[in-house]
């Protein structure tokens, strides 16, 4: 038996029989049995296993509270990759980690080599081959069921993955990953990475999946079932940039469940200097386009509906009149779509998914379309006008250095196509409005399916996938 959340989206529109919620946002249709079962969930009672739970869980419209699980930290080997890192680093982290069954550091080739800490495992590598091979070389000395992987820039506290460990209770759960927080630090450069870092995704619990609102978890600090890593071969050692997402796609294609956990928070230290820290941030950019080909359609800069791009388009394009008739002609359309919600609702989920598109449009202009925008520029105003419109978010959420954020994610994102001969990070995401229903297996539920008014309900802010 297991205690739930619903997630922030997840609400009752129209009555007991329906329920919206989840990432992308979908609509489902309760039984009377399933909506009893559901109210049960929703008042946090303990629930067993069933059909409707597995569906909930898996759309992201709730999250399991498991209050403990079959492991303890004495399960758990902890990997950390290191290059040329001190042996007080290692030995906090080491401390940190206090009741695991064994610490397993990997030497990346530091010359001269890392020095040896007490009660810590040492592998040397002979050369620098990267992260992802580091991590399989500790992931093939592990021998308990649980592996940490961890690297040199985070700071843990005793028990930090406590947190984590119920979720393993649930055979399915392959990976759940903590908050990773910036440390705390003065200055504009610590408060900028506070509220603006790529690692930090926020303080909801989730499930992790491609074109979900929380798409991807960093490898700083993660906590998985070994045989689910062995299975798919560990990190792709012929990834220095990257590895981590791949490894997580990887997980959910094979049919685990990765769950993100904020309960659980570790901080990593920000870059020194703000050159540093745009650097990073390009070679967080660069992985794009190999991730892209690996995983078709998961990196796409919009998922967004193609009314709503329709309407943008023809706003851009200098025709406001129409524009509003395509957003409220499919607001619309959408209210004999979605039975037993009411119309008003209907339409906010409209409104809501319309406005959200604009602001992914404008967020993927900035990051990646970017030199269209400039080069069309150049040559027009009405250009020059939808570019300073493009800027004003970024003004908004973090002023000029969040501006200089996206352009830096941008350049490494056209660094990547470039080398790797892809366009394929440029490629919106335009889906359909709701497809007919299908029935849903058990429980009680009849399923209508992703609602898709405008915007991929995603919830949250966009995030760029990290390594």
């Amino acid at each position: 038996m297991t205690r739930y959340v619903l997630d922030a989206s997840t609400r009752r529109p129209g009555g007991d029989g329906v329920v919206i919620g989840g990432s992308p946002l979908r609509l489902f249709r309760l039984t009377a049995a399933g909506a009893a079962q559901y109210g049960r969930l929703a008042a946090g009672e303990d629930v067993g296993p069933s059909r409707l739970v597995d569906r909930l869980l898996d759309a992201g419209a709730i999250h399991p509270r498991p209050d403990a699980g079959p492991f303890t930290a004495a399960d758990i080997t902890v990997v950390v990759p290191a290059l040329a890192v001190p042996a007080e680093a290692l030995a906090r982290l080491r401390d940190a980690c206090l009741g695991v069954a064994s610490v397993v550091v990997v030497d990346d080739g530091s010359q001269p080599p890392i020095e040896p800490v007490d009660a810590v495992r040492l592998l040397r590598l002979r050369s620098n081959t990267g992260p992802a091979v580091a991590r399989n070389a500790g992931l093939a000395a592990v021998t308990t069921p649980l592996v940490a992987f961890v690297d040199t820039d985070v700071d843990l506290r005793p028990g930090w993955s406590l947190p984590l460990l119920g979720h393993f209770a649930d055979e399915r759960v392959g990976l759940v990953a903590p908050r990773v927080a910036t440390t705390p630090g003065r200055g504009r450069r610590a408060r900028y990475e506070a509220d603006h870092s790529p690692l930090d995704l926020g303080a909801e619990p989730a499930r992790i999946a491609p074109g979900t609102r929380v798409s991807y978890v960093p490898a700083a600090a993660l906590v998985a079932r070994t045989a689910a890593m062995r299975a798919i071969d560990g990190f792709d050692r012929r990834l220095r940039v990257g590895e981590d997402v791949d490894a997580v796609w990887r997980l959910v294609a094979a049919g685990w469940r990765c769950r993100y956990e904020p309960a659980a928070v570790v901080h990593h230290r920000p870059r020194p200097t703000w050159r540093s820290a745009f650097r990073q941030r390009v070679g967080y950019g660069s992985s794009a386009a190999l991730l892209a080909r690996r995983h078709p359609g998961a990196l796409a800069p919009v998922r967004v509906s193609g009314w709503s791009a329709a309407a943008w388009a023809l706003l851009v394009a200098g025709r406001p009149r129409h524009a509003l008739a395509v957003a409220a002609g499919t607001a619309v359309a959408l209210v004999p779509k979605l039975r037993g919600v009411p119309a008003a609702e209907s339409l906010r989920l409209a409104a809501t998914g319309h406005l959200l598109a604009g602001r992914q449009l404008a967020d993927a202009a900035r990051r990646v379309w970017w030199p269209a925008l400039l080069l069309g520029s150049l040559v027009s105003a009405r250009v020059r006008r939808i570019t300073g419109l493009v800027v004003v978010p970024a003004l908004v959420d973090g002023g000029p250095l969040r501006l200089l954020d996206d352009l830096s994610y941008g350049v490494g994102v056209w660094r990547g196509m470039l080398v790797d001969r892809t366009w394929a990070p440029l490629v919106p995401d335009l889906r359909s409005w709701p497809p007919r229903a299908f029935r849903g297996a058990g429980g009680g539920t009849l399923v209508d399916g992703p609602v898709r008014p405008g915007a991929a309900a995603t919830g949250g802010r966009a995030r760029r996938a990290a390594t």
